[in-house]
């Protein structure tokens, strides 16, 4: 069980500390726990419930009506509004909630949910990308444990590979060859990437992650992909990444490479003319979208 300071409370719900204050002496909604020196902290079922509470409190319930309410009653409420609303603010509440809870059977019908209103590619761009930019805030500052963040990320992970194997792609397309660096293992964009690319006729070597150079290489070869795609989130790292880059822009001359992830993006790279940088998720569909129109 982790313990939360009232800062971490604030952090993940959005309500103040000053009035999470003002909640637990007026209504006490919150019991703070002491360590034996005598400081204040919080638990998961805190935590929890704080969250649901400020989902309540954003769609007009005041504080007095949440606070004679029971677990039960809390938890149907919440239910029932992340099902009928279609904000995305309450749909990544919703997520955050099953992520603390760690309930993988609401996860599946909160983002089912979302895929039926919005479409499976929205859900991703839409709710999912913002969902997980919070998990990595969470993850740095402390307020969700490892445990948590793989469950809902193998979760993701889970849902994009079936949405993939749901895209055959043909015969026609061009060849792309998705990788990760040696090191890297945050694998949704690539997967992702591989949805699109598979979902606009192209074909998909896929590699995924902790991919050796000796290998790539190797692959490169035998298959000869028009296209290259990669990730940099954590690996390599520093002044690594333009060696890595610098690599890319040698070893695979005859093919375009698109490169993304923040190790990429937050450094002034001295960028080899057959590679491109990506900004964003969204980026690739736009490259795809493009390669259609020049086909027509």
């Amino acid at each position: 069980m982790s313990n939360y300071s009232i800062k971490d409370l604030e952090q993940l719900s959005g309500i103040k500390a000053h009035t999470l204050r003002i909640w637990e002496q007026r209504y006490n909604l919150l019991n703070p726990k002491r360590t034996d020196t005598n400081i204040r902290y919080y638990d998961d079922d805190d935590l929890k419930l704080i969250l649901n509470v400020a989902m309540l409190n954003n769609h007009g319930i005041k504080i007095s009506k949440i606070a004679a309410m029971s677990s039960k009653d809390i938890s149907e409420e919440i239910i029932r509004l992340t099902d009928q609303s279609v904000d995305q603010n309450d749909q990544i509440q919703a997520l955050t909630i099953c992520m603390i809870e760690m309930d993988e059977d609401r996860f599946e019908k909160v983002l089912s949910t979302n895929i039926i209103k919005l479409g499976f590619e929205d859900t991703v761009l839409k709710v999912v990308y913002p969902f997980l930019t919070r998990i990595g805030i969470l993850w740095l500052t402390g307020a969700i444990s490892p445990a948590q963040e793989h469950f809902i990320s193998n979760l993701i992970r889970q849902k994009l590979i079936v949405a993939i194997d749901g895209e055959t792609g043909n015969s026609f397309g061009k060849t792309f060859m998705l990788f990760l660096p040696e090191g890297e293992l945050h694998e949704i964009s690539l997967l992702f990437s591989s949805y699109l690319i598979k979902k606009h006729g192209h074909k998909v070597i896929y590699l995924g992650q902790n991919t050796p150079n000796a290998d790539l290489i190797s692959v490169y070869k035998m298959q000869k992909p028009n296209y290259l795609l990669t990730v940099i989130t954590s690996a390599p790292a520093g002044d690594k990444v333009q060696e890595y880059v610098d690599m890319l822009g040698r070893e695979f001359k005859e093919s375009e490479i698109f490169v993304t992830g923040l190790q990429a993006l937050d450094q002034s790279l001295a960028i080899p003319s057959n590679i491109r940088l990506l900004t964003y998720a969204k980026e690739i569909k736009n490259v795809l979208v493009k390669m259609e129109e020049q086909t027509v």
